[in-house]
């Protein structure tokens, strides 16, 4: 029997919180790539049964933010920095891609639209926040693709950018800690205004720019060692 004090969930928010909060542990690395999600354990965090634990983990797969290993237990997914490079192959066209369309298939409410998102971006720069720039990144470029109007582009790159969300979390902490790299949102706003003017070959530069300053930062933070605690290898085979 509920306990009377307890607060009264509607229901499928049980799902949702569970979810939201490990996806944002999952990306911020609180949970690190590796970590057992035990849904017993979970539920009894939660205080929820393993129901909605078990829906949330499913969420998550879809996400590629956990994985079920072959003794069906659920891990947090690695980092494998040995398909970087062509993460990034595959990222600097999708980003060149949806940045082009953009410059040329462009409306007016789709500048405002994109805009909006930047600002937003800065007001987390701003802040600090690693988890929220990430989300505001996320949203500023896809702000951007579906001014593109291709759904199946954007598709794939919003895939492509949630898969680097941890990578981008680790990005924004090397150039806070002093790295090399400048974190700057110039970027985005030369992104802006090649957009606004309708200048394809400029906006697909400064996407493919984008992308190489991401690309090279994040290499200058593997060689500096920061990874030294954050297990990043491939899943190896259960035991």
């Amino acid at each position: 029997m509920r306990n009377e004090t307890e607060p009264r969930r509607v229901k499928g928010t049980g799902v949702r919180f569970a979810y939201e909060t490990l996806r944002d542990e999952i990306l911020a690395l609180q949970l690190q790539p590796g970590a057992v999600l035990d849904e017993t354990s979970l539920a009894e965090r939660f205080s929820m049964s393993r129901s909605p634990i078990r829906e949330a983990l499913i969420r998550l797969a879809g996400d590629d933010l956990v994985v079920t290993l072959s003794n069906r237990s659920t891990v947090v997914a690695p980092i494998d920095v040995q398909s970087f490079p062509k993460f990034v192959e595959a990222l600097d066209v999708a980003q060149r891609m949806t940045t082009r369309l953009a410059a040329e298939l462009r409306t007016d409410p789709d500048l405002k639209v994109i805009a909006r998102r930047q600002r937003e971006f800065i007001a987390t720069v701003q802040r600090g926040e690693h988890l929220a720039m990430s989300e505001a990144n996320k949203a500023f470029h896809m702000a951007i693709a579906h001014a593109g109007r291709n759904p199946y582009l954007a598709a794939f790159y919003e895939r492509l950018l949630n898969q680097g969300r941890r990578l981008l979390h680790l990005h924004f902490a090397y150039l806070e800690q002093g790295g090399e790299g400048v974190l700057s949102t110039d970027g985005h706003d030369e992104m802006l205004a090649a957009i606004r003017d309708r200048d394809v070959a400029r906006a697909d530069a400064l996407a493919h720019e984008h992308t190489r300053q991401f690309r090279d930062n994040f290499v200058r933070y593997l060689s500096q060692n920061h990874l030294k605690d954050v297990p990043l290898g491939t899943l190896g085979p259960a035991v």
